[in-house]
């Protein structure tokens, strides 16, 4: 009885040996920055932002009619200031593209919401699949600012 628990013990230690515990030189891996959310286009600043519809609280959800599921992303924008550091109207327009070039087309729509100053921003929601990794390109020109800017990044959203 003694042997057999000696050789369990032993076995589990082999097991735990064998999982791989980082060594005395075993480089550390560095964390990697979470990405940009944020550009600078000149007098303003873009914030943006891509996530499945799943993560929406439901009463947020059902407020702007948008389907909680997590084959929808839902892409959000809003343009500040950087003067007033208020949120500020704009034409937006955002094009995506999958990996493999697969247009999808997002319609943005303006939400305002009551305040003194009021918060705008713009919404969008696309299908997405398991895994899929998205392009983002925006175009965003500010009220009153006569250049259009481009922004883009990308982001992989899981469906699993």
């Amino acid at each position: 009885m003694l042997t057999k628990r000696i050789l369990v013990a032993l076995s589990l230690l082999g097991l735990t040996a064998a999982c791989g515990g980082a060594g005395d030189d075993a480089p550390i891996p560095v964390a990697q920055a979470a990405g940009v959310t944020s550009k600078d286009i000149g007098d303003h600043v873009v914030h943006f932002n891509a996530q499945s519809t799943d993560q929406l609280p439901p009463e947020v959800a059902a407020a702007y009619n948008i389907v909680r599921s997590k084959n929808r992303a839902m892409i959000t924008v809003s343009i500040i200031d950087e003067s007033t550091k208020r949120s500020v109207a704009g034409a937006v327009s955002v094009k995506t593209v999958n990996l493999t070039g697969q247009l999808k087309n997002i319609t943005m729509r303006k939400v305002e919401e009551p305040g003194d100053p009021p918060a705008i921003y713009y919404i969008g929601i696309t299908p997405v699949a398991n895994r899929e990794t998205l392009i983002f390109d925006l175009s965003i020109q500010p009220e009153g600012v006569g250049k259009t800017s481009e922004v883009r990044f990308k982001q992989q959203f899981y469906t699993d």
